[in-house]
């Protein structure tokens, strides 16, 4: 692997460029004086079994007095961890509730469904059950997957601005070559188009694939490893390049994405009755019009990810309780709102989600309480992405008009109060 600049290159093709993890040496970042130099216990043979996991919360308890009994309570082998994390001590117990139910009439996903959701913030699981309903007095939600597509963003370097873009005309007129190499990597990523950009001598390249049933960060980054390296061998300059040049902007919010699609664009759309709503929310589709229009003005100002309220409340929630990686909420939360106040005085409602990054197999997924509340939705296993993607367009759909109905009627704050508090005096 080439390289460019100061930068050191890459190692093996991973989201995380590593290649073997050892982290066995001194820990810097613990929490205690009396951390320095102690290393954490590893077992290079087998690390993932009840024994070095008991090893490591012991140390854990002797070095900071902390009880991990809570920790301790993993419902599964640690060896099926592994994979999913380093250092198992145990796991994180999240509450899981559910609501519903929810209609969606999409291409993927059809019926009527029970979302879980696992979440600390009281109040969160009844607004969303709250939408859902309502939602699905009015006839349901139409779901409908617009796009899709994963992307790894290199850079090559030349030394005139001239050179990069004939790099570029060479890279269109040889796509065909570079597709082979790197639909070779996978039996599941497939190089659909290169989108590409320059500034000043550098030639940023972003390889859009589809991914199947994954969420394809990996798959896409060995896949793209491929044919940067076939690229850098054939093209006579022999250009050198970064794997990442922060085009692709994993893991973060961007306007790139919200325009050219990460993962799925899907939208959720519905036709809320006058009547109905006014007898769930107690509020009138001419008053949410008229929040619609102060809070896309208050979006503008403040140059939010999405004209919404707070898509990523849900997406989180799901996210957790299927096994997603939670990271990718910093993407897949950007969301825009599009809504009409008809002349039957009834509301349309649709949100659109540019960046929807999720999978049903693959990461997570296969946890034993995450591959559970897959089932839940009829999600578990390959052929099952989309429809995933579907529920969760129609679950941000139900957020957005339970919160904004509580806004409007003013028992936003009450709600809270009243199924967000567990402790006496909570402030």
């Amino acid at each position: 692997m080439r390289s460019f600049g100061p930068f050191a290159a890459p190692g093996p093709a991973g989201e995380h460029g590593l290649g073997v993890i050892d982290v066995s040496g001194t820990s810097s970042a613990a929490a205690t004086d009396g951390a320095a130099g102690v290393r954490i216990p590893r077992d290079r043979e087998d690390d993932y079994t009840p024994a070095m996991a008991d090893r490591r919360r012991a140390m854990l308890t002797g070095l900071t007095g902390a009880d991990l009994s809570g920790v301790a309570g993993a419902p599964f082998d640690p060896a099926l961890a592994r994979g999913n994390v380093e250092n198992f001590i145990g796991v994180a117990q999240v509450p899981i509730g559910v609501a519903g139910p929810l209609r969606i009439h999409g291409e993927h996903a059809r019926g009527d469904f029970i979302v879980p959701l696992a979440t600390t913030e009281g109040a969160l699981v009844a607004s969303y059950s709250r939408g859902m309903r309502l939602l699905t007095g009015c006839g349901g939600v139409t779901t409908t997957i617009v796009e899709e597509s994963m992307q790894r963003g290199p850079v090559f370097s030349f030394a005139t601005a001239a050179a990069a873009r004939d790099f570029g005309a060479w890279v269109t007129g040889r796509f065909g070559e570079i597709k082979r190499v790197a639909d070779g990597t996978s039996h599941h990523a497939r190089l659909r188009d290169i989108d590409q950009f320059q500034v000043g001598p550098l030639r940023y390249l972003r390889l859009n694939f589809t991914t199947g049933d994954a969420a394809g960060q990996n798959m896409t980054s060995r896949a793209t490893a491929a044919a940067c390296e076939w690229i850098a061998a054939h093209h006579p300059a022999r250009p050198a390049y970064l794997l990442s040049g922060n085009i692709d902007t994993d893991k973060k919010h961007s306007h790139i994405n919200t325009l050219l699609t990460r993962g799925r664009r899907v939208v959720a759309e519905a036709v809320l009755s006058r009547t109905a709503l006014r007898a769930a929310m107690g509020v009138d589709t001419a008053e949410l019009f008229r929040w619609r229009q102060a809070a896309a003005t208050g979006t503008l100002l403040a140059g939010a990810a999405g004209n919404g309220a707070h898509a990523a409340n849900g997406l989180a929630a799901l996210f957790i309780a299927t096994g997603q990686d939670a990271a990718n909420v910093a993407e897949s939360h950007a969301s825009l709102t599009y809504t009409q106040l008809l002349d039957s005085g009834d509301y349309y409602w649709s949100v659109t989600l540019p960046a929807l990054i999720v999978a049903t197999c693959g990461g997570g997924t296969a946890l034993p309480t995450q591959r559970e509340c897959l089932a839940l939705l009829g999600c578990a296993g390959p052929g099952h992405a989309r429809k995933l993607a579907e529920i969760c367009a129609a679950t941000v759909l139900a957020g957005e008009i339970s919160l904004a109905a509580a806004v409007v009627h003013g028992d936003w704050v009450s709600a809270h109060e009243r199924l967000g508090r567990n402790r006496p005096g909570a402030g």
